[in-house]
């Protein structure tokens, strides 16, 4: 007899349907997988027959053959448990195979036959319905994020008896209410604030705009000037996520399986601060089956290296293409796959090794030499890709017994940085970016038109700076979005100039 099934196997970004078929047969008693598993899917084996077992079925004492197609996709972890159940219930006639290929199953299995969580759930749920499958059956544990998405019936169950009911009786079938209408993607409320900061009004400016127009910033600063308070309260002045960015995030970090329980979607934006000891795979993602990595984890959001040059060189290098193109490709042995990684990069360092270099109260203790290999350790093609960058001083004495902040809670930074972004949602409407930081060239020369007077600013800012053509791009990207916060439609020369002041030390530290 044969019984099949639908499942899904889970690559890169995407998933894809999987054929489960199960044949009993004449011969001794064994099951084999066939269909490219790896060694977790070969252990489902033993899994399923526990599991069978124990929910009061009979485990067929004969050859069962498991074929998983098609054969050339990988698969991988122990998504297909039950549907390999199912399918061998169905196969041996204890349970009548009703509207089997018009499902997809998926869950692991305990050798109690209860039906345990996995990652995945979101793109497969996508995947199923773009089948034009009738029903999903998850685990009970993955319910809140397979409902977010419509147009699929979603089957919870916690045991492998709950599943085979779903199949044998259709008219008792009891789908879950889908959630997609309930996922409030308002601002969240931050236990920190911008009021908090002392000082540092050029540096609160600088994270503003970036913050309006999703750009990078380097911060560099002597020990204690407030480098990481200032990066660890910038989520709070970014807008709310839109409704496809949240499930773009909320897919990465369900291939990872770092969904919390219980949520469906992921509705506040990424803040990932790895340290500096990472290595460059955990940034970028790997392993045998390529995973997201932090660059990854951060889409849509904030990604915060802080003591930048202590980065090895490899790991900085890696955040290249993902800076510039807002993907990351991962390839290895087992194949290759592309993660979404649209970042703000905020990253913060020393100008010396001591911390001390430019400093007006303590004396630097580093020779030229030991805070040249310093900074060298950060290459020019990554500064290049950095829009934004500041020197964050030490706080002088009045500024540090100030009983608070500057009063000007994030709030109200948020608010002109979402109005500055609302204009930025109209420009590019249905071109597929969000802000001015992923404008292609195309784009500029469409939304960024230059006078003469602006044009002849340019002309001499880059014979002193000596700008790259992608720092000049970026300048422009900057200035546009200076023009989006003071209400400009077009550029002007102060807005260039201000954004020329946020590449100051191209010169300052690095020539």
């Amino acid at each position: 007899m044969l019984g099949q099934i639908g499942s899904c196997a889970v690559l890169g970004m995407e998933a894809h349907l999987v054929q489960v078929q199960v044949d009993v047969g004449a011969g001794e008693p064994k099951t084999m997988i066939v269909g490219l598993p790896d060694a977790a899917v070969k252990e489902a084996a033993q899994r399923v027959a526990s599991a069978v077992r124990n929910s009061n079925f009979s485990y067929p004492a004969c050859r069962v053959t498991v074929n998983l197609a098609p054969a050339d996709i990988r698969k991988e972890g122990p998504v297909f448990d039950l549907p390999i159940a199912l399918a061998v219930l169905a196969a041996t006639e204890q349970i009548a195979p009703n509207d089997m290929l018009d499902l997809i199953a998926i869950g692991e299995m305990s050798l109690d036959g209860a039906v345990r969580p996995i990652t995945g759930v979101l793109p497969i749920a996508l995947a199923a319905r773009r089948a034009g499958k009738k029903g999903l059956i998850v685990p009970a544990d993955n319910v809140a994020e397979a409902t977010v998405i419509e147009g699929i019936a979603i089957y919870p169950v916690r045991t492998l008896w709950e599943a085979a009911e779903v199949i044998a009786w259709p008219e008792r079938r009891q789908s879950a209410p889908c959630t997609a209408g309930e996922w409030g993607l308002s601002h969240p409320e931050y236990v920190v604030d911008f009021s908090e900061v002392k000082g540092q009004q050029h540096a609160k400016r600088a994270l503003e705009v970036a913050a309006a127009g999703g750009h990078n910033v380097v911060m560099v600063g002597p020990p204690g000037s407030g480098k990481t308070m200032l990066a660890m309260r910038l989520p709070s002045i970014l807008p709310p996520l839109r409704m496809e960015e949240a499930l773009e995030v909320t897919k990465v970090y369900s291939i990872s399986g770092k969904v919390p329980k219980g949520v469906g979607l992921i509705s506040t934006r990424p803040f990932r601060s790895p340290h500096h000891n990472t290595s460059a795979a955990s940034l970028a993602g790997g392993g045998t089956i390529p995973k997201p990595g932090e660059v990854s984890l951060a889409h849509h959001g904030v990604l915060f290296l802080d003591e930048l040059p202590e980065f090895s060189r490899d790991a900085l290098e890696v955040l290249r293409q993902p800076l510039e193109d807002g993907i990351v490709n991962v390839s290895r042995v087992a194949g290759t796959a592309e993660f979404p990684a649209r970042v703000m990069m905020i990253a913060a360092l020393n100008p010396c090794p001591c911390g001390y270099y430019m400093d007006a109260t303590r004396n630097c203790t580093c020779s030229v030499s030991k805070i040249r290999h310093y900074l060298q350790r950060i290459s020019g093609p990554l500064l290049d890709r950095v829009d934004i960058q500041i020197e964050v001083p030490r706080l002088q004495k009045d500024e540090l017994l100030a009983t608070g902040g500057d009063g000007e809670r994030s709030s109200a930074v948020r608010g002109r940085v979402e109005r500055a972004r609302e204009v930025q949602a109209q420009r590019f409407s249905g071109d597929g970016i969000y802000c001015n930081a992923h404008m292609r060239p195309r784009d500029m020369r469409k939304h960024c038109a230059l006078s003469e007077e602006v044009r002849k600013f340019l002309s001499g800012a880059i014979d002193q700076l000596g700008l790259s053509a992608r720092a000049f791009d970026r300048v422009v990207k900057l200035s546009r979005t200076i023009a989006d916060l003071d209400g400009a439609e077009q550029i002007g020369a102060n807005h260039v100039a201000e954004a020329m002041q946020y590449r100051g030390l191209d010169r300052k530290l690095w020539s």
